[in-house]
């Protein structure tokens, strides 16, 4: 399960995508959210799905990467689901037993959310399979670059988060083996009840944060002797450009973004 997890990995290739300035690949993801929580109907809805499979398909990646990027969310959209179905007042459409009822709003709602969170998933996911840590963090630092005037760190805050991003799959590794080691030694982690799962856990969870910590000291120590002081002065080897690529990227991410708006206004519904 663990090793399915893709999170924060990057998938070097030669596609459109990938050519992409990251800037503007963090621009287009910004309005892929704002399309998806914009959409009020499903047909509104159809049309960011549109644009992340047009993406997907410019992007040249394995069908599987995106599939093995919805295993850890799984439980998630299984609760919200149904949270959503039983818990949602409206006209109803089913009874349980006759006590718990299901409703039409309940439904149109937990359709939504799943729709939702499954494209959030996949388009971040996108972003960071065809960009590499080191261009994402100048990407970031430069959108960021116009708030150093109000004192804003905003190379320090891009250097945090592509770290974050960066460890990810470090520590998911380093998980896994640690439950092997675990289980080597006879621990039991999949059986018992919740309570007997949760004690189980704390013979991973503490050698995990030890191992954190010491990664953390020495990635420190590293940017110590590299003379690190922060973004000052700091020069760039590879200097992002943007072309005329980027820009019809970033207006048929507008165009798709402007479809949405006007189908909520012509209130188009199934």
């Amino acid at each position: 399960m663990l090793k399915d997890i893709t999170i924060g990995q990057y998938f070097p290739g030669n596609s459109a995508v990938h050519k992409l300035d990251a800037r503007f690949k963090l621009l287009i993801t910004a309005i892929f959210i704002i399309m998806l929580f914009s959409a009020e109907t499903f047909p509104a809805m159809c049309v960011p799905l549109l644009f992340f499979l047009i993406a997907f398909a410019a992007s040249k990646l394995s069908l599987r990467l995106i599939v093995k990027s919805m295993k850890p969310i799984i439980p998630i959209i299984i609760i919200t689901s149904v949270l959503n179905i039983f818990f949602i007042d409206g006209v109803t459409v089913a009874d349980i037993f006759g006590k718990v009822r299901i409703t039409d709003l309940g439904l149109r709602t937990s359709g939504f959310m799943i729709i939702r969170l499954i494209a959030l998933i996949c388009g971040s996911s996108l972003l960071t399979y065809t960009t590499s840590p080191i261009v994402l963090t100048d990407a970031i630092e430069q959108i960021l670059k116009p708030l150093e005037k109000f004192r804003f760190p905003a190379h320090e805050l891009a250097m945090m988060m592509t770290i974050a991003l960066r460890f990810i799959p470090t520590l998911i590794e380093e998980t896994d083996k640690i439950m092997s080691a675990q289980k080597a030694r006879g621990a039991d982690l999949d059986s018992g009840t919740l309570l007997e799962r949760a004690k189980a856990l704390v013979p991973i969870l503490i050698p995990l944060f030890v191992s954190s910590f010491r990664r953390a000291e020495e990635l420190a120590l590293a940017m110590e002797c590299r003379c690190y002081n922060g973004g000052e002065g700091r020069t760039k080897l590879k200097t992002l450009v943007s072309g005329g690529k980027d820009y019809v990227a970033l207006c048929l991410a507008i165009l798709f973004l402007c479809a949405v708006l006007l189908i909520n206004i012509g209130k188009v519904n199934f």
